[in-house]
């Protein structure tokens, strides 16, 4: 699946970091992951630090999926807006969400320490209103993030100018987002978890996959099987080719990265995230090397071919509205890039057995634009199925909500 096009700037910054060998004899394991990109590491991590014999089996370069495609925004906020999930699914579920994806970030702040520089860092996060009749609902919003405890406050246009130079009539901010480079993070997982004993095969795909009462089978492209106890199917988007059921839908992002910014541009910007109440939505966030990334346009593309074709048109389009929300901000994109990315229509993930396989395989679609959030919370719902012990997410985050 052709996931990505352009320079994505996570591998242009770090090039192909480590080669890891193809799966090449039939073996055996506990666990086998499907997919090496950020979230097949953080569960493989999660399920190898509690004891699991784990593999992980990449069909490409590790990362070089939609993770080198994410601009990596680590957030509470779920694309579903608060007063949205709680309409839907109750005040208690949403809450449970919403508290959970906050947790999630403080956990990925532990995961990257001890890894050396994956460009971890909190963020301030500004959720600003597009339009005058869009603040209503956005201070509604902030009263039920306030009743969950969330640290919230209001800034009025006034404010935003002065210390953003953002022009819109109002915004959320909060200060529970974070950033990270997660093809960095991604490699520097799994060379660890190399290190400790863990086999991790780049290029070699997965074609056929066999459950058994006890164990199930896995055969690669190259001809090799893994005989495992459980398979997680941490695919990202090309997750759903495994699965008759259509969960989610596929979309085209786009982005671009600036070369570095002097401070009178950035006005604190580089030290936070902002996204906008209007779908589809722009949004940036800075990097730790004063650079803002800037993303949006998304579209219903699902033809690789016609999502390249868009992109310098997009990116002028971006450059376009960051010029209109920041006047004093008119930076040149270093380099641009269009992604796959799924969405689900409830914006949360699935993680965990699906009817069609049955109970040994797990799959792990975080989708939308919480994936790394998404994917730090599967990886601990995923252990806890394979430990047998209940979650409190297994409902909201699994499969059964489709009944």
């Amino acid at each position: 699946m052709d996931l990505k096009s352009g320079y994505p700037y996570w591998a242009v910054r770090n090039g192909l970091m480590h080669a890891f060998p193809p799966l090449q004899a039939d073996s055996a394991c506990e666990v086998a992951v499907i997919g090496g990109g950020i979230s097949g590491a953080l569960i493989a991590d999660e399920l190898s630090a509690h004891g699991h014999e784990v593999v992980v089996l990449e069909q490409r370069d590790i990362g070089w999926g939609s993770t080198a495609a994410s601009t990596a925004l680590l957030q509470y906020e779920i694309d579903t807006p608060l007063t949205d999930l709680t309409e839907r699914y109750g005040a208690q579920a949403a809450g449970l969400a919403y508290r959970a994806c906050g947790e999630a970030v403080t956990a990925l702040a532990e995961r990257a320490r001890g890894l050396g520089g994956v460009d971890f860092a909190r963020m301030d996060s500004l959720y600003f209103a597009s339009k005058p009749r869009h603040l209503p609902a956005l201070r509604r919003e902030m009263q039920l993030r306030q009743a969950l405890g969330f640290d919230v406050r209001w800034l009025g246009a006034d404010a935003l100018r002065e210390r953003h130079g953002l022009r819109a009539p109002g915004a959320l901010l909060s200060r529970l987002g974070a950033g990270v480079d997660p093809y960095r993070m991604t490699y520097r997982l799994l060379m660890r978890l190399q290190r400790r004993g863990v086999r991790v095969h780049d290029r070699s795909s997965v074609v056929a996959l066999e459950p058994g009462a006890r164990s199930l089978r896995l055969r690669t492209e190259q001809g090799a099987t893994l005989r495992a106890g459980h398979a997680v199917v941490a695919a990202g988007y090309a997750g759903q080719q495994w699965l008759k059921q259509r969960l989610a839908r596929n979309r085209s992002s786009y982005a671009f990265v600036t070369d570095p910014l002097p401070d009178e541009e950035l006005r604190g910007l580089h030290r936070s995230m902002a996204w906008e109440t209007a779908r589809p939505y722009l949004y940036l966030r800075g990097t730790g090397d004063r650079r803002l990334i800037v993303g949006g346009a998304d579209d219903a593309i699902d033809v690789p071919a016609r999502r390249d074709a868009r992109l310098r048109k997009k990116t002028k389009q971006l450059l376009r509205q960051l010029e209109r929300r920041f006047p004093g901000l008119a930076p040149t994109p270093a380099f641009a890039w269009a992604g796959t990315f799924a969405e689900t229509a409830d914006g949360l993930p699935y993680f965990g057995p699906h009817p069609q396989y049955g109970p040994r395989v797990h799959f792990a679609m975080a989708y939308g634009g919480n994936g790394i959030t998404y994917a730090e919370l599967g990886a601990g719902m995923i252990r806890a199925l394979i430990e047998r012990r209940r979650h409190p997410l297994a409902q909201l985050f699994g499969f059964e909500r489709l009944g």
